[in-house]
C-alpha cells in the first residue's frame, strides 16, 4: 500500500497535462502554467507539441517519449525526476495514456515513489459521449480495436453482451469495415460517429449501423473518428441448471403442486425434449 500526497513536495513530480484535441482554446490556464513551469516536457511527438508551445510562447525544452523509445527513455526521465526536477508529459492530443503513450512512465514513477499529478482537460471519448444522445452511464471505453478482421471480430464477440454504451477510437479509413463487423456480430444497433471534434468541421452522424453503412457507401470520412455504440438491450441469462434425473424433476414439480401431465411438459421444455421422452423416463417404460 502506498500513499501519495500530491503537493507535499514542490519538486520532482510528473505532471500529466492534457492538450487540445483540436481547438487550441480548450487549453486550460492551469495546463499552460504547468507547461511553463516544468523543467522538461516529455512529448509523444516533439514537432507536434512545438506548435502548441509556440502558440502559448512556452520555451521549456522537450524530449520525445513514445511507443518506440520508452524502454530507453524512461530510466533517463526517472533520473531527472529524482534529481528534484519536474516533467510535464503530453500526448499529441487529449489525455496522456488514453490510447497514447504515458502509462509506462506513470508506473515507473509510482514504483519510485515519485508523485504523479494528473490535470483535467480535453478527452475525445467523453466529449463525444455527452453529445451523442446515447446513454452516458454506464459507459465502456475501449479505445482502438484490432485491425485484423478475425482479431477484431473476436473482440466484438467478447463485448457482445456489454450493456454499457461502448466508446471506440477509429481511423476514418477503417470505420466502414469496423461497422460491417459490428453489424455482423452485434446486429443493427444505434451508432454515433463523431469526427473532427472541436474543429470547424465537427460532425455527428447518428443512426443505426445499417443506416450509417448505407451513408458511407456514398460519403468519405476525414479526420480521426470517435465511434459510439449502444450497449446490448439485455444480457442473455446463463442456462439454468436443474438437479436430478428427468423423473426426479417431474416428481419435484408434482410435489410443488403441478399435475403430472403439466410437470412432464415443463421438464420436456426445460431440456428441449419431446414430451414422450420425458413420459417414458417418468414411468420407466
Amino acid at each position: 500500500m502506498k500513499s501519495q500526497k500530491s503537493f507535499a513536495e514542490a519538486v520532482g513530480a510528473l505532471y500529466l497535462v492534457p492538450t487540445p484535441i483540436g481547438n487550441l482554446e480548450d487549453m486550460t490556464f492551469r495546463a499552460v502554467k504547468t507547461l511553463q513551469e516544468a523543467d522538461l516536457i516529455a512529448s509523444e511527438d516533439t514537432r507536434n507539441t512545438q506548435k502548441l508551445l509556440n502558440h502559448f510562447e512556452i520555451k521549456v525544452p522537450q524530449k520525445s517519449l513514445h511507443e518506440h523509445n520508452y524502454n530507453e527513455r524512461i530510466p533517463e526521465l526517472i533520473r531527472f525526476l529524482k534529481s528534484g526536477q519536474s516533467i510535464a508529459q503530453v500526448s499529441d492530443a487529449g489525455m496522456p495514456s488514453i490510447s497514447d503513450p504515458g502509462h509506462e512512465l506513470v508506473v515507473a514513477c509510482i514504483n519510485e515513489d515519485i508523485p504523479v499529478i494528473a490535470l483535467p482537460g480535453a478527452t475525445a471519448g467523453m466529449t463525444a459521449l455527452i453529445a451523442s444522445g446515447l446513454l452516458p452511464q454506464p459507459f465502456y471505453f475501449y479505445g482502438f480495436l484490432q485491425r485484423k478482421r478475425s482479431a477484431q471480430k473476436k473482440e466484438l464477440e467478447e463485448l457482445k453482451k456489454q450493456t454499457a454504451t461502448l466508446i471506440f477510437y477509429e481511423s476514418p479509413h477503417r470505420v466502414k469495415e469496423t461497422l460491417k463487423n459490428m453489424n455482423g456480430v452485434w446486429g443493427n444497433r444505434e451508432v454515433v460517429i463523431c469526427r473532427e471534434l472541436t474543429k470547424l468541421y465537427e460532425e455527428y452522424l447518428r443512426g443505426t449501423t445499417e443506416e450509417l453503412l448505407t451513408y458511407l457507401e456514398d460519403h468519405t470520412l476525414k479526420g480521426e473518428c470517435c465511434l459510439l455504440v449502444a450497449g446490448a438491450d439485455e444480457v442473455e441469462e446463463a442456462d439454468e441448471v436443474f438437479e436430478g434425473t428427468l423423473k426426479e424433476q417431474v416428481e419435484a414439480l408434482i410435489v410443488a403442486g403441478q399435475p403430472s401431465k403439466e410437470a412432464i411438459k415443463m421438464v420436456a421444455k426445460r431440456h428441449n425434449l419431446k414430451k414422450q421422452e420425458v413420459y417414458k423416463e417418468y414411468h420407466e417404460l
